[in-house]
């Protein structure tokens, strides 16, 4: 029965996305180019004092996505330091100095990575001023980057990519906010909550006396799924019946978290003026997906040992009302985008099945990846397959009418390299310094050995890829992972978008060239496998050691 009401669940998203992506990507298309804005956007243009017929080049573009992320840092830090004196804080005490760091960075950079028990540290103006607002601006500057690169391919003999503070407006008010709207009510109908009751003493049956939490869950949990952002609510993240109180509302939120990064590929193809190309990138990008939601379910199905076996999989750290498709399936997408949401505990799953995630986010979170992030992500792919096509074949590359030459592949081989760099470094100093090496393996790490040195690689893999899931073994709340995560979260966050609003700007600066009989097709077949073959083999060659010594390793022990 599992496994028909799973099937169903992932034939009903999977129904859901084919009938939905289309008109939501041509809306998104038109959205963002259109010469019309609303009352409510020219009046907080002019508060702003912003000019939305201006364009931007990519130096200033850039220039502006930084100085507003900066900003949400300053205020997001500063909200949770005062708290103690803010309306609606429930008693609770100001956020220390390390942890106000860490979250600050993490909700601005779209990661939601969450050192501390929610419900315990957060009062309801900081979870709503504070985190909740950076979930929806954070998805909007990564969809803003993502339409600026399109934009370069688009575009011939320009010098500018679009106006950020557009972009971001749009995405904001015209996009994420109605569609949250009406997911939080589909979410309230479900069962989730949404109140400032604060936390209640009830009596029980037995007796005694339980807390029971509240909040703002429903307004807060849509645009978590919606932005593809992650961060619960309570410490237990969707796995909380408050949360996610049954499977139907648990195959909806896999359904949000699925939305729009699969809806952007079609952006794409309309912007470009060819449907097709946006249809190649998705096909490549529903391919991964699938085949890493089936490897991940046949490995818990399986199970380990003869509790598993007799138990029909290893149901370890899953609820009872998912179940383990459900399960991997919400595991999956949230792996494979850049939520981090869980609906089960990613720690618990069997070895091989605990790498999927793992490996879902050294992919690069672009099957289909986070809003925005993830298309980008996966253009920037594309651009090394044609490169390695041409140099198959002896021609210069182009994709999409484009040159891609020296400068173009310079900036999507460091963009590919940042990841990597930011989470084996970070593991390896974890490890390599004495001191902190003691501190980790005595405070850190729950479980020694191999699935230690897996915990430790999750998390900066988590951290760098701006996911926010974790194996919750580690205790990540220690000065050295507060810092050194904060850290690998901004890094991961800016430095591609850097590198991709520099490639924005020098596709935007050429001519189109003509397509001839030895040109590329870029939408057929052929180039989708070769796509597929380069997102796997990159993150193969670069990842396989230290997977082979953390989670094959311990999978070939079971």
């Amino acid at each position: 029965m599992d496994a028909l009401a799973g099937v169903l669940q992932v034939a009903s998203v999977v129904l859901v996305l084919v009938l939905v992506h289309r008109p939501l990507g041509d809306l998104m298309a038109r959205m963002y180019e259109s010469r019309h804005d609303t009352r409510v956007e020219r009046l907080l243009y002019r508060i702003v004092g912003v000019d939305p017929r201006s364009e931007q080049t990519w130096p200033a573009y850039l220039r502006a996505v930084l100085a507003f992320s900066l900003t949400g840092v300053l205020v997001v830090y500063g909200m949770q330091r005062l708290q103690a004196l803010l309306p609606y804080s429930l008693g609770l005490p100001a956020v220390p100095e390390g942890l106000s760091f860490n979250t600050a960075v993490s909700f601005v950079t779209n990661t939601n990575w969450q050192s501390y028990s929610p419900e315990a540290t957060m009062g309801y103006t900081v979870q709503l001023a504070g985190l909740a607002v950076q979930n929806f601006v954070s998805a909007a500057v990564g969809i803003a980057v993502a339409i600026a690169l399109v934009r370069g391919f688009a575009r011939t003999r320009s010098g500018t990519i679009g106006n950020m503070w557009v972009d971001l407006m749009r995405g904001s008010l015209r996009l994420l906010l109605p569609l949250s709207l009406v997911t939080a009510v589909v979410l309230i109908a479900g069962g989730v909550i949404q109140n400032l009751a604060g936390f209640p003493d009830v009596q029980t049956l037995a007796g005694g006396t339980q807390t029971i939490p509240g909040g703002p869950v429903a307004s807060q949990e849509a645009i978590k799924m919606l932005g593809t952002n992650g961060g619960g609510f309570f410490n237990a993240n969707s796995a909380h019946p408050f949360e996610d109180p049954t499977a139907w509302t648990s195959a909806f939120q896999v359904l949000l978290m699925l939305l729009i990064p699969f809806s952007l590929p079609r952006t794409f193809g309309k912007l470009v003026g060819d449907t097709r190309q946006g249809t190649a990138i998705a096909a490549v990008m529903a391919t991964i997906f699938l085949a890493s939601f089936t490897l991940l379910t046949l490995f818990e199905l399986q199970g380990a040992g003869s509790a598993p076996t007799a138990a029909g999989g290893a149901m370890e750290g899953k609820e009872q009302r998912f179940g383990i498709v459900l399960s991997t399936l919400f595991g999956s997408t949230s792996t494979l985008t850049s939520t981090g949401a869980v609906n089960s505990m990613h720690d618990s799953y069997t070895a091989l099945g605990g790498m999927m995630p793992m490996l879902n986010m050294m992919l690069g979170e672009v099957a289909p990846g986070g809003v925005g992030s993830g298309l980008y992500g996966m253009l920037v792919l594309a651009v090394i397959s044609v490169f390695v096509a041409g140099l198959l074949v002896g021609r210069t590359p182009e994709y999409l009418g484009k040159k891609i030459g020296p400068r173009e592949i310079k900036l999507a081989s460091l963009y590919i390299l940042v990841t990597p760099v930011l989470v084996l470094t970070g593991t390896a100093l974890s490890f390599a310094i004495p001191a902190v090496r003691a501190d980790v393996e005595g405070t850190s790490i729950l479980n020694g050995g191999l699935h230690g040195l897996s915990e430790v690689v999750y998390a900066f893999t988590s951290a760098a890829n701006n996911n926010g899931s974790a194996f919750a073994g580690l205790t990540a709340s220690t000065p050295w992972f507060t810092t050194t995560l904060g850290v690998a979260m901004l890094l991961g966050r800016f430095l591609p978008i850097v590198l991709v609003l520099a490639l924005a700007g020098s596709l935007a600066a050429q001519d189109r060239i003509p397509s001839t009989a030895g040109t590329l097709p870029t939408h057929r077949p052929q180039f989708v496998g070769l796509l597929i073959g380069v997102t796997v083999i990159v993150t193969a060659l670069t990842y396989f050691p230290v997977l082979a010594l953390g989670p094959l390793a311990e999978g070939l022990q079971s």
